[in-house]
């Protein structure tokens, strides 16, 4: 029971996970100000550039959203996988084969929005939930190594996409892509003058329901035992294999529904290279987050606008968009680090 208590012990809370990301943004900021010296630059002048756009300005705020909303998503994917013991990361696959699932479904149905939506979040879960169950299944069968084999899938899944963008679902022209969704699949914008989407509500809420997962169920119990010590949990009567597999397709379809929102939200349409790497980036937030789901929601945002602000950043300052990696590589080098040093503390005490 100490290891369980230890999940959900107060520095473990949102407001102090929060707290602890901008310490260490502000202490990786003091860092990378060093750096701004070889292009003679001012770093007030940088960092001021770099959050004014995506959180002072109304248009870019709206940006931040849009990036956030599938950071958010994948993370709480991989919040649910790797408490579960489940080290998975394909979510590359996921979502691009969640995005590919729901621009079929667009341009074959002749539906309304709302009949529309629900299909495609359906359609989408489960096409994430059997990419990333195939590799739950291997590894509770075989003993697979699902590090390794979720990676490899994420180059098949983009492989799939390719040959659907270049073949059967391409539009004319020259360019490999599909034709531009049916306008009543899009989702609608929430903030008047900005591009920010529904996108980001269908976040919140699938944060609230892994939070209510994860600590109010006994299913959720059961999967943090399992991650914990598997020994211990079939021991305890836990079916450890099913387990996994469940949580590789809440993982998967969670990866998916990101495709989901990209494609529906910001997009409109399939195309190669759709992904940009979020599939990675997420699990990062997830990091940042420490596998808290209510703290994933300000690492999401603090993460997408610093994406947002890194051009910005280019064209006001002279410091190349590059750095703004660097940044955001010491916050996570930063978080991870207090947390290590907060449970040498623990021990030692």
């Amino acid at each position: 029971m100490k290891l369980i208590e230890r999940r959900v012990s107060p520095a473990d809370s949102p407001l102090a996970i929060t707290t602890a990301m901008v310490v260490a943004a502000l202490a990786a900021m003091l860092i990378t100000s060093l750096l701004f010296t070889l292009y003679q630059a001012n770093p007030l002048q940088a960092y001021f550039a770099l959050f004014h756009e995506p959180f002072a300005s109304w248009r870019g705020f709206g940006y931040t959203l849009v990036r956030t909303a599938p950071l958010t998503l994948i993370a709480l994917g991989t919040i649910v996988s790797w408490r579960s013991g489940f080290g998975y990361l394909g979510f590359e696959g996921c979502f691009v084969i969640g995005a590919a699932a729901t621009s079929w479904l667009a341009l074959s149905t002749t539906f309304s929005f709302w009949t529309f939506l629900p299909l495609a979040l359906l359609l989408s879960f489960a096409a994430g939930a059997a990419w990333a169950g195939v590799v739950a299944l291997i590894r509770a069968r075989f003993g697979g190594n699902e590090v390794l084999i979720s990676l490899m899938m994420n180059y098949v899944a983009i492989l799939i996409v390719q040959y659907l963008v270049s073949g059967p679902m391409r539009a004319p022209g020259g360019v490999p892509e599909t034709a531009l969704l049916p306008r009543a699949t899009w989702l609608p914008f929430i903030l008047p003058g900005t591009r920010a989407h529904a996108g980001i509500l269908l976040a919140l809420c699938a944060a609230l329901l892994v939070w209510v997962l994860l600590r109010k169920t006994r299913i959720g119990y059961e999967l943090i035992v399992s991650g914990l010590s598997p020994l211990a949990a079939r021991f305890g009567g836990i079916n450890v294999g099913a387990q996994l597999v469940f949580a590789a397709f809440c993982a998967g379809g969670l990866g998916a529904w990101a495709g989901t929102v990209e494609v529906l939200g910001e997009q409109h349409r399939l195309m190669d290279g759709i992904s940009g790497g979020v599939g990675f980036t997420g699990i990062i937030v997830a990091l940042l987050a420490r596998l808290n789901p209510l703290a994933v929601i300000p690492a999401a945002v603090l993460y997408g606008g610093m994406t947002v602000g890194a051009n910005a950043m280019q064209r006001r300052a002279g410091i190349p968009s590059s750095i703004t990696f660097i940044l955001q590589s010491l916050i996570v080098l930063m978080v991870l680090a207090s947390d290590i040093f907060r449970r040498y503390r623990v021990k030692l005490t």
